[in-house]
């Protein structure tokens, strides 16, 4: 067992897909030769939507701060998407609790965890960063603070594609979570615009039939976002448990502080995700990160991780590299 941790660990191979000519691939230790600035980066095709919204802000003369938070809202609303907003898969309660963080290149940030009833925990947690000496609000708390704000309590019933997916489990009751490598958790994004100021922001349900009150590393400064006007930013997606485990946004953006590019950065930090965690094959994870020179990087455990990005004379969906 130890020689195949280490083989896998030493082992970063490509992966390449069969993709339409309008999607990139990115194989494992290569580095996009352009740069961009302005840039939007957000994981998994609901990023497409996501950056539109975001890229709009910007070209209306928003700041990067407000683009990544409308952006991601687009997703928070998407009935579709059953990993974030409240329309998301709901914990082995029955019941749909949501995590959120935003941050500036400033160090400025805030976040929500385990909040129920608002329909968009990005802004609650803009909230808190702007308006409380605080970092990070949960549960009740949280609940409470955006009604004392005016945000308004969504009435508490899933929705059909939710609920489908809830009977469907309890028919078996199955309380180990599993990390299918194609389950698109999560919406996590990362901005530069032209000035060089970066934002990022980090969305989400959590974990399909989480235990009651469990929390992941969307919420949590440092492990699924972290964001340095003075070097770059970074965001993760996939199972919160692993990601936390080695701080992972925090450790991709002091790669990059040292010298590693975005992509040698992420890579890396796919590397130790996978020393520190037990049964590997069975867990996603992914990193998607962005320098202040406007070079970007993304590598996951798995096949399966894409992300969109956005700039000045287009739009694309690209393939990661893959540890498998």
């Amino acid at each position: 067992m130890r020689g195949r941790r280490k083989f896998l660990i030493n082992s970063l191979l490509s992966t390449g897909l069969v993709l339409p000519a309008s999607v990139r691939s990115m194989a494992a230790g290569s580095q996009p030769k352009e740069r961009h600035k302005p840039l939007i980066l957000s994981t998994w095709n609901h990023g497409m939507p996501a950056n539109d919204k975001a890229w709009e802000v910007l070209d209306a003369e928003g700041s990067i701060l407000d683009a990544v938070e409308q952006g991601v809202k687009v997703t928070e609303l998407d009935l579709t998407n059953l990993s974030v907003g409240l329309q998301g898969l709901p914990d082995r309660e029955g019941i749909t609790t949501l995590d959120a963080s935003i941050m500036k290149g400033d160090g400025s940030c805030g976040s929500v965890a385990f909040v129920r009833q608002v329909k968009h925990p990005i802004s609650l947690a803009r909230m808190v960063m702007e308006n409380t000496p605080h970092v990070m609000l949960a549960g009740e708390g949280a609940r409470q603070f955006a009604i004392a704000n005016g945000f308004p309590m969504e009435e508490e019933v899933l929705s059909p594609g939710a609920e489908k997916g809830y009977k469907d489990w309890k028919k078996h009751s199955e309380y180990k979570p599993v990390i299918n490598i194609e389950n698109h958790d999560t919406i996590g994004m990362i901005g530069l615009d032209a000035k060089g100021n970066m934002a990022g922001s980090c969305t989400t349900s959590g974990l399909a039939f989480k235990m009651h009150g469990r929390v992941g590393d969307s919420p949590i400064i440092g492990a699924g976002l972290f964001v340095d006007n003075e070097v770059g930013a970074a965001t993760a997606t996939g199972l919160g448990e692993s990601i936390i485990r080695i701080c992972g946004s925090f450790l991709i953006v002091e790669l990059m502080r040292q010298g590693r590019t975005p992509q040698e950065a992420c890579e890396e930090a796919v590397k130790r995700l996978i020393a520190k965690n037990k049964g590997i094959e069975g867990i996603q994870a992914g990193f998607l990160a962005l320098n202040k020179d406007g070079e970007y990087g993304a590598f996951a455990v798995h096949p399966g991780f894409n992300f969109a990005m956005h700039y000045r004379n287009g739009r694309a969906l690209v393939d990661s590299g893959s540890n498998f």
